[in-house]
C-alpha cells in the first residue's frame, strides 16, 4: 500500500511556488476560456449587437433632442456619446463574467480544478482576463460602427489608445465584481440578473449620456465621483470630444488620475472579496 502511494505521489505533478505559477496557471486558465468562446460564436456576436444598437439608438433617436454645451446639433452629440457608449460596453460585460463563472460552478467544473496543483486564484484570473479579451474585441468593433456614424478622435492616436487603455482597464475591474457576484449565486441565471441590477444606476447615474450639471442638485455630486464617469470624463479629454464636465469635483478636474486610482482599488479590493469567496465556496 505505502509503495502504491508512493508511487501515486512520484506521478503527481509539482505545484510550482509563488507568482510563476499563478501566472501560468492563469494564462491556462485564460486560454481555455478564449478557446470555449471560439466554439460558441453565438456569444461573440451577441456581445457586439447590443452596443451596436445602443450607438445607432442615441445617436439617431436622441441626438437631435439632446443639448452638449448649448448646442442640439446631433453630430456633436454623437461624439459626447461615445465615451460614454465605450465606457457602458465595458462595464455591461461584467454580466458575462459573473454568469461564466456560476455556470463553472454549477457544472462542477471548480471542483475538477480544486483537483489540481494549481494557483487558488488563477481560476478567476484566467476567467477575467479571458473577458477582458473578447471585451477588447467588442470595444474595436464598437470604435469603427462609432466612425461610420460621425465619431471622431482630436487629440491624436497615443491619446486615444491611452482612453481605450482606461477603458479596458475599467471593464476589468469591474468584472472582478461580477466574479464576485458569479460566485455568491447558485445559477447563472441569477448571475446575469444580479450582475446588471447595479450597473444600471452606476452606468445612468453619471456623465455618460447627459452633462451631469443638468442633473437634480442631489444627484450631481453621487454622478461626479462615480467611478464611471471618472473614465467617460477622461476618455472625453483624451479624444477630445466636446462635452467635457466643468464641474469643481476632484474625478471631474482630474479625471485620468481619478480613472486610474478608481480602476484600481476596485481590482484590489474586489479580487480579495472573490479570492476568498472562491476558497470558502470551493471547500
Amino acid at each position: 500500500m505505502t509503495a502504491v502511494t508512493d508511487a501515486a505521489r512520484t506521478r503527481a505533478p509539482k505545484a510550482r511556488g509563488g507568482v510563476a505559477q499563478s501566472v501560468t496557471d492563469s494564462l491556462v486558465v485564460a486560454r481555455r476560456n478564449l478557446i470555449r468562446m471560439t466554439r460558441i460564436p453565438e456569444m461573440v456576436i451577441f456581445g457586439l449587437i447590443q452596443p451596436i444598437m445602443f450607438v445607432v439608438l442615441f445617436s439617431y433617436v436622441f441626438g437631435g433632442s439632446m443639448s452638449v454645451g448649448g448646442s442640439t446639433d446631433a453630430a456633436v452629440y454623437r461624439e459626447f456619446l461615445m465615451a460614454g457608449i465605450f465606457a457602458q460596453t465595458v462595464t455591461f460585460a461584467t454580466a458575462g463574467a459573473g454568469a461564466g463563472i456560476a455556470d463553472d460552478m454549477h457544472k462542477g467544473l471548480i471542483d475538477r480544478f480544486r483537483s489540481l496543483p494549481m494557483a487558488r486564484g488563477a481560476v478567476l484570473t484566467g476567467r477575467t482576463l479571458a473577458d477582458l479579451v473578447q471585451t477588447a474585441l467588442t470595444v474595436v468593433v464598437l470604435a469603427i460602427v462609432a466612425l461610420l456614424v460621425g465619431w471622431r478622435i482630436h487629440e491624436g492616436l497615443a491619446k486615444a489608445l491611452a482612453a481605450f487603455g482606461l477603458l479596458l482597464l475599467l471593464g476589468y475591474a469591474f468584472s472582478w465584481i461580477g466574479a464576485l457576484i458569479g460566485l455568491s449565486v447558485r445559477t447563472p441565471e441569477a448571475a446575469t440578473s444580479g450582475g446588471l441590477i447595479w450597473l444600471f444606476p452606476v452606468t445612468f447615474i453619471s456623465n455618460a449620456f447627459v452633462d451631469s450639471s443638468q442633473m437634480a442638485s442631489w444627484l450631481q455630486p453621487i454622478a461626479d465621483w462615480n467611478p464611471f464617469s471618472a473614465t467617460v470624463q477622461a476618455c472625453r479629454e483624451l479624444f477630445g470630444n466636446p462635452g467635457v464636465s466643468q464641474s469643481d469635483a476632484w474625478p471631474m478636474q482630474y479625471p485620468v488620475w481619478a480613472s486610474l486610482i478608481w480602476s484600481v482599488v476596485i481590482i484590489l479590493v474586489f479580487r480579495t472579496l472573490a479570492v476568498r469567496k472562491y476558497r470558502s465556496a470551493t471547500v
